[in-house]
């Protein structure tokens, strides 16, 4: 199954419904009766919620064919620590002196798009496991999604600075050896992870019709084009529809002119329009409104 997995991220600044996208996707394929998992690795993870669920099971099972596993800084961190902890340790403390305790602390605090990095490498594994025929992932605010694309790059760059580095400390051969070996064992891995992205990740962008949320769709298609990475589907949330009030009228003339920009500037590609709802959008049923919206054109 591994070859034919559907691994779909959904991107987007915080606040713009990528959450409630991503669990509408979700929704639509275990209604196919295909197994699926929605990954959540945002801070302050919704998918739950949006479920209306109320056990805690990692992962938990929605309804028959869905399952999420919202991943909080705790969980990434066991597993990081697990495959990468020993390693990453070695390094750190041939330059400083610290217990491996404090060392595990000190890289949750300072490595706030840790989650993601590690994320990549974990879906890559949910990727030849056969567990799943889609994999839908939830990703942390646009910020730090595109900050773990410089991984390969930074190092490549430490890499090269490495050698002078480490040459002015007081090390044994033995142990700038394994460090320079680990580093390139690091780059190694991220440069596949890369190459994983690339061919297997369906990149679904989330914005709003707002001045500030278009404004950066610009940069955002730029950054990931510039990693030869392609965006499937453009998805404009929270577009007014009805107009019968002053208010409603106003607003949906104020997001005229930034919905023809985004429909203009990425005419190559599928753009949708969700309409802002007068409820809150959970449940299944109200997903499934969603799901109707995203997947139109397939249907």
């Amino acid at each position: 199954m591994g070859s034919s997995i559907i691994i779909t991220m959904f991107t987007g600044k915080g606040g713009v419904g990528k959450t409630t996208c991503a669990a509408a996707a979700a929704l639509h394929y275990a209604s196919l009766g295909k197994e699926t998992i929605a990954i959540s690795t945002d801070a302050t993870p919704s998918l739950s919620h949006i479920f209306e669920l109320t056990h805690k099971e990692k992962p938990a099972i929605v309804k028959e064919f869905l399952s999420i596993n919202e991943l909080g800084m705790n969980e990434v961190m066991e597993m990081w620590d697990k495959k990468f902890g020993a390693e990453v340790y070695a390094v750190f403390s041939s330059l400083v002196s610290i217990d491996y305790s404090r060392f595990l602390e000190f890289m949750t605090s300072v490595l706030p798009g840790l989650s993601d990095e590690f994320m990549l490498d974990y879906i890559k594994e949910l990727n030849v496991s056969d567990e799943y025929e889609n994999i839908i992932w939830d990703t942390a605010p646009l910020g730090q999604t595109l900050a773990l694309l410089e991984t390969p790059a930074l190092l490549r760059k430490h890499l090269r600075m490495a050698p002078r580095v480490y040459s002015k400390l007081k090390l044994g051969h033995k142990s700038k050896k394994p460090i320079m070996d680990i580093l390139r064992h690091w780059e190694e891995a991220s440069t596949e992870i890369m190459d994983f992205i690339r061919k297997k990740v369906r990149f679904n962008i989330v914005t709003i019709p707002e001045a500030l949320a278009v404004e950066q769709l610009a940069s955002t298609f730029h950054k990931l084009d510039e990693y030869g990475l392609t965006v499937q589907q453009l998805i404009i949330n929270n577009v007014i529809k009805g107009k019968d009030s002053d208010f409603l009228r106003a607003k949906a003339e104020q997001q005229k002119s930034y919905i023809e920009t985004i429909h203009d500037s990425y005419s190559n590609m599928e753009v949708v329009e969700l309409p802002m709802f007068p409820y809150e959008l959970k449940g299944l049923e109200r997903l499934k409104e969603i799901d109707i919206l995203l997947f139109k054109n397939t249907q």
